[in-house]
């Protein structure tokens, strides 16, 4: 007896998967910053839905990175909540998508925008016609910035800077980690370049933010319009520039904007997690951020992060025993950043419990932080964990099973979120455990950057001071490869 085969399944209308990808981008909305979103979500649909492969459509070439990088774990994420059968998100360049309403998705037309409120510290201003700035934090100014033998010279040049913008120190290029205060001299020296010369435009963007103008300028063919914009500033100061690696259209648009207003004697102002010669970006702008003032903002010494806290305190109006302070200052060595979240909790400690705080219960904070466990000898009147050396592959295999990943997937190149966390995650106990360096991780994880590892560390980091529940795994994974005793 012949049987008769089962009907294929029905492929999906374009019509179908046009309402599927709106309903996708619906659940992302609300997740993404509303600029970035409409800036990088516009003019995309879906292509098509093979063997579980989602393939998304993207107008411009320079989308597709972006994607890959900052938003395909995401949008599987959403994706699989509509449709469990999806195993992977596709990216396919057309450029036919462009300004084509029939094929694409109209953002604007679907996501109006509403009237919010703004938070203090992060609105932007309209300086000009056309011409958009972040609004300048008015508690950063140089007077306030405490100075040590780490930041000495970044901050005086801010201060010439400050007093003779277009002088001898442009461009001014500021290099350091992240949280050691370089955001701080760059709008303090917007505010006192504002106080000086009222009337001076003065403009302050993150890379990214000035990436996203030159992509809305494409999109719109603007470009001539977005060029004469800038060339109106008088100083333009533009943080993060790292990030302007693999963005080629944007670093030719930067590199003319650069020369027009160098050449007017405008005062530029820039900076980075590392010098000129380390920026994986082209020769010709390294070189011009190389022919002004480089000046690196360091680790700051006990001095000055003791100095640091005494301020910190006094902001607050608390009185803290200086034995506390010094104890802090000298066990939190990161950055300004981890020194004032260690503060923040000496405070919350104070202002909710009515205690005031100690060596002992700052100690306790930290530990459960994971900011320094292992103090040293310090009479804090708790026993302090022994540390046992485990090899990386103990790390990775007790990650692998307690997240149900492969340490093979862990290695690899996949980005779904699955599997981005837990190499996180594995990465973070290497590098503290193991004190394993930035490059070495990022040659075990398939060759990936420095930088890649270096952020992946910093966001467990910044992510286990208000998740609990993250604390509580990797202190039982720490458990299992014997960093610290069990309970």
């Amino acid at each position: 007896m012949t049987v008769a085969a089962p009907p294929a399944p029905a492929v999906a209308s374009d019509i179908t998967l046009r309402d599927f990808w709106i309903d996708v981008i619906r659940r992302l909305e609300p997740k993404v910053q509303r600029g970035l979103f409409i800036t990088w979500f516009r003019n995309t649909t879906v292509l098509g839905k093979e063997e579980g492969n989602l393939v998304v459509g993207l107008p411009l070439p320079m989308f597709l990175n972006w994607h890959m990088e900052h938003y395909r774990a995401i949008t599987l994420q959403e994706a699989q909540e509509l449709d469990p059968s999806i195993r992977q998100i596709v990216y396919k360049v057309d450029v036919g998508l462009k300004d084509n309403p029939e094929r694409s998705i109209d953002i604007l037309q679907l996501f109006p925008e509403h009237k919010r409120r703004k938070l203090p510290g992060k609105q932007e201003v309209k300086l000009a016609e056309g011409i958009v700035s972040k609004i300048l934090n008015p508690r950063y100014q140089l007077d306030n910035f405490i100075v040590g033998p780490s930041n000495r010279l970044a901050h005086a040049a801010c201060q010439a800077v400050a007093s003779q913008p277009g002088g001898k120190y442009n461009p001014l290029f500021l290099y350091g980690g992240v949280g050691l205060g370089k955001t701080h001299l760059l709008q303090a020296t917007g505010n006192a370049i504002l106080k000086q010369i009222p009337k001076a435009t003065v403009v302050y963007l993150t890379t990214e933010e000035f990436t996203n103008h030159v992509i809305e300028a494409i999109q719109h063919q603007k470009m001539e319009g977005l060029r004469r914009r800038y060339r109106q500033v008088d100083v333009l100061i533009i943080d993060d520039v790292q990030f302007l690696a693999r963005t080629e259209r944007t670093q030719e648009e930067f590199f003319h904007t650069f020369n027009a207003l160098y050449e007017e004697h405008k005062q530029i102002i820039i900076s980075a997690d590392r010098p000129p010669q380390e920026l994986q970006i082209e020769d010709r702008l390294t070189s011009r951020f190389a022919r002004g003032m480089i000046a690196d903002v360091a680790l700051p010494d006990y001095e000055t992060r003791l100095a640091i806290l005494i301020e910190k305190a006094a902001e607050y109006e608390i009185f803290l025993d200086m034995t506390v302070l010094q104890f802090i200052a000298e066990h939190t060595t990161k950055n300004i950043r981890e020194l004032e979240g260690i503060l923040m909790q000496a405070v919350a400690l104070y202002e909710l419990e009515q205690r005031m705080p100690t060596v002992k219960s700052i100690a306790e904070i930290m530990r459960k932080l994971s900011k320094d466990p292992y103090a040293a000898d310090v009479p804090t009147g708790f026993e302090t964990p022994e540390k046992r050396k485990a090899t990386f592959q103990e790390i990775l295999e007790a990650v692998s099973r307690y997240y149900s990943v492969s340490v093979q997937d862990m290695l690899g190149q996949s980005r779904v979120r699955e599997i981005l966390f837990p190499r996180q995650i594995a990465m973070y106990l290497g590098k503290k455990h193991l004190v394993m360096s930035y490059v070495r991780l990022g040659e075990v994880f398939s060759g990936r950057d420095h930088t890649t590892v270096m952020n992946a560390v910093e966001k467990i980091e910044e992510r286990m001071q208000n998740d609990p529940q993250l604390l509580r795994e990797i202190h039982a994974m720490e458990q299992e490869c014997g960093f610290v005793k069990n309970a």
